[in-house]
């Protein structure tokens, strides 16, 4: 098994091999979080040079927040930012350490 090493919100975009990235053509990707008390989620990522704000989530009825993204085949690093705090993707049982104290979720693509 492959040790996965975290590269820290510095990091822009995806750990990927670029001939097969030429190659490749992009997925959507969902991500969602429940979080019905939750005024505002933004996903935060190596895809979008871990912007806070770029990439909201909608709300549902039910209150989980869900978004779609398009990606290339990679790996790649994100968390939530829920109401101005980071918050972990519980659903997501791969995660890395970050330079914060902190560990980041981990999406392979």
């Amino acid at each position: 098994m492959a040790k996965l090493i975290s590269t820290g919100p510095a990091t822009s975009g995806a750990l990927v091999d670029a001939p097969a990235a030429a190659k490749a053509t992009k997925r959507r990707v969902s991500f969602k979080l429940t979080a019905p008390e939750a005024r505002e989620v933004f996903l935060s990522g190596s895809f979008n040079d871990w912007s806070y704000t770029s990439t909201p989530l909608k709300k549902d009825a039910t209150g989980v927040w869900k978004t779609q993204v398009s990606l290339l085949p990679g790996t790649y690093e994100y968390r939530f930012v829920v109401d101005g705090e980071w918050r972990d993707d519980p659903e997501c049982p791969l995660r890395v350490e970050n330079p914060f104290a902190a560990q980041n979720c981990v999406r392979i693509v």
